[in-house]
């Protein structure tokens, strides 16, 4: 079945809920109840929470349960497969009618997939699709669409073209990272004005990752126009390594999630010029949902594709309110 796609309208029936997140917490198993009619409990499988966006898709989760009256039991496996697989067993020994999972760096997770089938009980995957295994449902963006997008604006951006360097999360076969850069440079790299550049390391799709890739990154390039990083948080921890050799007026920046540190960076019209969103919050809350109209038996589509606007210094405030309200912050 091909992938239907959900756009606008999801995200204003979103606004409009006004919903308020759940806090999150660094412990192993947390629970959600929204008081409601109990009829449901849904596991949630965390391969980590060891970041913004993983943090926030486990926190959506949860409030969109809480507003929805269930059940959520929600797990976090420290970026352990093996842990994984376990929380997983734990759950369905918990009894839960329905388990997402937030796969996060994770490639692949057969065995998982597996157990869950075995029991008869539905799994709905969020942001990461896996490359083996059997799933009732995934909801995610495009990945190469929004590196397509990023490409585009810097082409523009940059009508005198230049170097540009790129900062890969790792490791080497994540699909995710490799569909967000093929389609950066299937744009920038057939354009015969640019000249990429790729770290040699990964940045580990944290902050001080994108740190230490970028300062070494200018070592051998300081000549660089433009940097494209797999995520928001590279590009954060890149641009300060920017600021500190004092290239800011010369390197402009390109990321993806709209994480909201790099939204309010736009916002503020530094070199820090565009971002795709990959919205932890709306994939969240749609995965419950979509886990629910399951067990109430609606026909739901296999593969669902969340649409990833694009953000500049133009659109950047509208969104950073739209987050603000939605997690009442």
């Amino acid at each position: 079945m091909k992938a239907s796609r959900i756009g606008a309208t999801v995200v204003a029936g979103l606004l409009a809920l006004g919903l308020a997140a759940c806090g999150s917490d660094d412990s192993d198993d947390t629970s959600s109840d929204g008081g409601g009619d109990g009829d449901y409990t849904v596991g949630v499988a965390n391969f980590t929470l060891g970041g913004p966006y993983f943090n926030g898709m486990d926190t959506a989760i949860r409030a969109q349960a809480d507003e929805r009256g269930v059940e959520a039991i929600s797990t976090d496996a420290n970026g352990d497969a093996a842990k994984l697989a376990s929380d997983v067993e734990d759950l369905i020994s918990r009894g839960v009618d329905a388990v997402i999972i937030s796969g996060g760096p994770l490639e692949s997770a057969p065995a998982v997939l597996n157990s869950l089938d075995a029991a008869g009980i539905p799994v709905v995957l969020v942001d990461r699709q896996f490359q083996s295994g059997e799933y009732t449902s995934w909801l995610g963006p495009d990945n190469e669409r929004i590196g397509v997008q990023d490409g585009e604006f810097i082409a523009e951006y940059l009508p005198d073209g230049g170097k540009v360097g790129i900062i890969k999360g790792g490791p080497a076969d994540n699909s995710i990272g490799l569909a967000r850069t093929e389609g950066f440079t299937s744009v920038i790299g057939a354009d015969d004005r640019f000249e990429v550049v790729e770290a040699p390391d990964f940045g580990g799709w944290g902050s001080d990752g994108g740190l230490t890739v970028m300062e070494n990154l200018l070592a051998s390039h300081p000549d660089l126009a433009a940097v494209f990083c797999e995520n928001d948080a590279m590009c954060l921890g890149a641009q300060r390594a920017i600021d500190n050799a004092g290239l800011t007026d010369q390197i402009v920046l390109a990321g993806v999630d709209g994480q909201l540190e790099a939204l309010e960076a736009i916002a503020a019209g530094g070199n820090y010029v565009v971002t795709g969103l990959n919205s932890a919050d709306e994939i969240g809350r749609l995965g419950l949902d979509r886990a629910l109209d399951i067990l109430d038996g609606e026909d739901v589509e296999k593969d669902t594709v969340v649409d990833s606007p694009q953000i500049t210094q133009e659109n950047a405030q509208e969104h950073i309110d739209r987050l603000n309200e939605i997690t009442g912050s």
